[in-house]
């Protein structure tokens, strides 16, 4: 497989310069359709920094043929649509279920020509745009970043952020955003992508009579951008060598200090190197794998297990003009950066004089290649690959050449590239120091005002008014679709979030869109059938779906030994146990354990959520035997070395500064524990004092505990004998010894506040809020579950095309990203609506949701927003369960919930009764605007404005 990515890849280009590249992947009845143009924030100069990014928001903005939000036409047509916007490209990609392709490719079509940009568009969502940029610059890591590259690239766009910044984003006119897409929204600046279940020769000539019509342009120069850009690029495609070249800026004799408000200390190394095509680029990124992935790697041994650092992480990249390795390292406590950056300096020297051995580059060879296997299994990354290498290197075939080469990287290799570009000379560093800060909170304010302002959200777009803008699909409906009920008109999902991927909850545990990312991979007849299910004496339940569309096996587990469980005073004691679980068992120490993973590219890790360890594995499907090995061992005979206690507890106390310092993890923090009271299984969270507390006997009696055969599920899909993994699994955990009961919780009943709770915590410095407003919800099992569903993908479960984001993000630009969830496990979870906003628009966004949130209590939704939200949502599972990873993770969270075994098939036809009435009063019952807790983390203007 490694060698065969582009094997039954075609690449057409038509008459206008549009370069298509087609790959049938019959494994599932979907397709994922992406345009890539070859320009981004690399064609920028200081003024007009994020004008790509800016035009990015701006094509969800409807077209001359379209005045519609096409966030709502991607959710209509049940696409899981999205874009982003990079140094060389700008890239806009959805996946659907088949028969929508035409579809997708004619809303595509319509806004590579005509989309709109009209000034009161532009001017709300320079308000967005804005919103993101100050998310980036609540991040230490992003200011320190910013200031490096700008000194190791002065004089080129790499050396500039991507998104923009404030300064340049307030000052876009409409005629430039709109002479920037006429010179480079264009047919022959542009590659089109399509993979997965179609005929080729069919689509072409689809795309022909779709996309054939558009003319090219001619390029005037506009103001401020190199418009000679994109003409290297078409240059270098026919073999020309480009004359757009430069030198990166020789390196400062000094250190870049930044000596602002943060956390925790940060050091930051950049290497200039060469451009993606250069021949060197493959023995860096083995170098990097050598020097940074892992616990055996040169410079975790180097830093983190000598306790001067709490992480280090690296990465090579490789653009069209230059690149970089970028190192970057979170300081100890109380660690000196100049020493941490000497101590670095010196393990690379090391590795330049004294070499490396064979054994290293061969595992971070397999590693390396394993990577691009797994990471390649859905449609949707094989697309990404294919638009990426097209635009970034003017050749689709370039990652079959890079792991061809890969494969002859030799140790000799890796010491000629690091003297050649990981030279003291070459490098630039910058120093984060934190300045002092104080976290402070101002709470229950009286409820003297509900709404300030009268925004006066207007009716929801009508299903018809979509109806008329959508294009038709094909009318032979795959029987799929018609088996769940399913009309050719519209469907899914939780779509055409701009730049935005929300954040996500605790696994199993959202009763939002069933997923964030609809992509396809497994096989069509998955859908159909149901796994195997096991049950050993010992209570350990299994689950397995054989799945052969490629040769590697996606393991996902539960053990029921959460947070829910962690003593008030030693919080952060199931984490500690999951995260030590790798770190020695009675016949390996850690180093062992992490190389026997790592030789064969393998993937396992352990996370802890309120109601279980998560566990995450995946390899190669011959590599499944020795990943079992290494679970089943860490499982039952984990030891805890105390010297990897202590390193894990100082590497959480480190990671428990940072996220205080950021308003989401406060705000999130502040909010819970405003609603759940003290004594709460979800009240506690982790302490410096409670971190402090842990010994390494309660891990050891936590264990002892909680991880047991009887609370333990299950779940591989892959390219396995069902027979011989059965057998397998029998021969490593059969002998798995339970005792006794295993412990159980009851949960308290919560009452819900009997007015508004408003609470402000202050971080001092900070340039965007966050802010988290709900109340206590339902559990899986609630008749209501189903309904509650609907309700929230009408009110938030799409951040452009729901009820909030339609009038707070796209309407009024308040919210970079807004959207609602009903956290719904074994217990009752919380309704929550999460917005992230500028300090200044906080409390009109607060007041314009709480008004939405009363309209729909007191109004209630229609019948049309119920069928449009319920196609969507089936459309979306359908999606979703073409990924091996969400097929998965559902199968395990079915049986951990302990749901009828139909429930894989039958949840959309759950979803398809569901109806209005019972939607309806699920709002009257569900939402209540005047019973909330609403938190919102950020600066101290919160302060003074947030009256509502």
């Amino acid at each position: 497989m490694s060698s065969t990515l582009t094997e039954n890849v075609r690449k057409t280009v038509l008459e206008n310069g549009l370069t298509v590249l087609t790959k049938e992947v019959h494994t599932a009845p979907v397709v994922t359709v992406q345009v890539w143009y070859k320009v981004g924030s690399g064609n920028e100069e200081p003024g007009v920094n994020g004008i790509a990014h800016q035009l990015e928001h701006m094509m969800f903005k409807g077209t001359l043929n379209r005045p519609i939000q096409f966030g709502r036409l991607f959710s209509a047509l049940g696409s899981d649509s999205n874009a982003f916007t990079s140094y060389d490209q700008t890239a806009y990609y959805g996946t659907v279920e088949r028969n929508k392709l035409k579809a997708l490719l004619v809303l595509e079509a319509d806004r590579m020509q005509n989309s709109q940009i009209e000034p009161e568009q532009l001017a709300s969502e320079k308000r967005v745009v804005i919103s993101e940029l100050q998310g980036y610059e609540n991040s230490p890591e992003y200011r320190l970043n910013r200031a490096v590259m700008q000194a190791v690239f002065p004089n080129h766009a790499y050396g500039l952020p991507v998104g923009g910044t404030k300064a340049d984003v307030e000052k876009f006119e409409v005629e430039q955003v709109q002479k920037y897409y006429r010179n480079f929204y264009t047919p022959d600046n542009a590659v089109l992508v399509i993979v997965g279940d179609f005929q080729t020769a069919n689509t072409l000539e689809t795309i022909k009579e779709v996309f054939g019509k558009l003319a090219k342009r001619v390029r005037s120069e506009e103001l401020g951008v190199r418009s000679e850009l994109a003409v290297s690029v078409a240059e270098r495609e026919l073999g020309v060598k480009s004359k757009n070249t430069f030198t990166p800026s020789t390196s400062l004799s000094t250190p870049i200090v930044l000596r602002e408000p943060g956390a925790g200390r940060l050091l930051q190394v950049v290497y200039p190197l060469p451009d993606a095509n250069q021949p060197d680029v493959p023995a860096l990124d083995v170098m990097d794998y050598i020097l940074t992935e892992g616990r055996n790697c040169r410079l975790y041994q180097a830093l983190v297990e000598s306790g001067l650092a709490s992480e280090v992480t690296a990465s090579v990249t490789s653009l069209r003009e230059s690149g970089w390795y970028e190192v970057l390292v979170t300081a100890g406590s109380k660690q000196d950066l100049k020493k941490i950056d000497s101590v670095l300096s010196n393990a690379i020297a090391n590795v330049a004089e004294k070499g490396v051995t064979s054994e290293e580059v061969e595992q971070a060879k397999t590693q390396l290649t394993a990577d691009v296997i797994l990471s390649n299994r859905d449609i949707t990354s094989q697309a990404m690959r294919l638009g990426n290498d097209q635009t970034t290197t003017g050749d689709y075939r370039y990652t079959d050449r890079y792991l061809a080469a890969v494969r002859l990287v030799k140790p000799t290799d890796i010491v000629a590239v690091i003297n050649k570009y990981l030279t003291k000379e070459a490098r630039t560093v910058g120093f984060f120091e934190p300045t002092q800060k104080r976290i402070t909170e101002v709470g229950d304010k009286p409820d003297s005002a509900h709404t300030t302002e009268n925004f006066s959200p207007g009716a929801p777009v009508l299903f018809s008014e979509v109806m008329k803008y959508l294009p038709p699909v094909d009318s032979a409906t795959d029987a799929l679709l018609v088996n769940n009920g399913i009309s050719a008109a519209s469907s899914l999902r939780d779509a055409s979030r701009t730049s935005l991927l929300p954040r996500g909850d605790a696994k199993g545990d959202s009763a939002a869109s069933s997923s964030h990312r609809a992509s396809a991979s497994g096989r069509e007849d998955i859908a159909q059938i149901l796994p195997q299910q096991f049950k050993f004496t010992n209570g350990l339940r299994i689950l397995l779906l054989r799945d052969n569309s490629t040769p590697t096996v996606t393991l996902s587990g539960h053990i029921q030994a959460g947070t829910e469980f962690d003593p008030e005073n030693k919080a952060g004691l199931a984490d500690f146990v999951a995260e030590n679980l790798l770190n020695g068992t009675n016949t390996k120490d850690v180093l062992t354990i992490a190389k026997v993973l790592a030789e064969r590219g393998a993937s396992l890790d352990f996370q802890t959520y309120r109601e279980g360890v998560h566990i995450e594995g995946d390899s190669l499907a011959l590599d499944l035997p020795i990943l079992l090995d290494i679970l089943a061992d860490v499982l039952k005979n984990s030891t805890f070395p105390l010297k990897e206690l202590e390193l894990h507890r100082q590497q959480t106390l480190t990671d428990l500064q940072q996220e205080l310092d950021e308003p989401s993890e406060v705000a999130r923090r502040v909010f819970v524990q405003s609603i759940y009271p003290k004594k709460h299984p979800l009240h506690t969270f982790p302490t410096e004092e409670s971190l402090q507390q842990i010994q390494r006997q309660d891990v050891i009696d936590f264990k002892a505990k909680h991880y047991r055969p009887d609370t333990t599920v299950l779940a591989l899909v892959g390219d396995f004998d069902l027979d011989k993994v059965r057998s397998l699994l029998k021969n490593k955990f059969g002998n798995w010894e339970v005792s006794g009961q295993a412990p159980t919780l009851k949960y308290p009943t919560v009452s819900m506040p009997d007015k508004i709770v408003s609470i402000n915590p202050v971080l001092p410095d900070k340039t965007q809020a966050v802010t988290y407003m709900g109340c206590t919800g339902i559990n899986r099992y609630d008749p209501r579950f189903y309904p509650a569903l609907v309700l929230n993908q009408i009110l938030g479960g799409d951040t452009l095309s729901s009820r909030l984001g339609a009038e707070v993000r796209d309407r009024q630009g308040l919210s970079y990203g807004i959207y609602s969830c009903f956290q719904a496990g074994k217990n009752a979870g919380t309704f929550v609506i999460e917005m992230q906003t500028s300090p200044e628009d906080s409390t009109k966004a607060i007041a314009s949701t709480r008004q939405i949130l009363q309209q729909i209590h007191q109004q209630g939704v229609t019948a049309l927003e119920v069928e449009t939200a319920k196609r969507t949502l089936i459309s979306n599972y359908n999606v979703s369960l073409a990924n091996p990873e969400e097929l998965t993770d559902r199968i395990l969270m079915n049986e951990v919930y302990e749901l009828d075994k139909v429930e894989l098939h039958s949840f959309t036809d759950k979803i398809q009764k569901v109806t209005l009435d019972q939607v309806n009063q699920a709002a009257r019952e569900l939402l209540h605007p005047d019973q909330i807790v609403v938190v919102t983390a950020g600066p101290s203007v919160l302060v003074e404005k947030n009256q509502y």
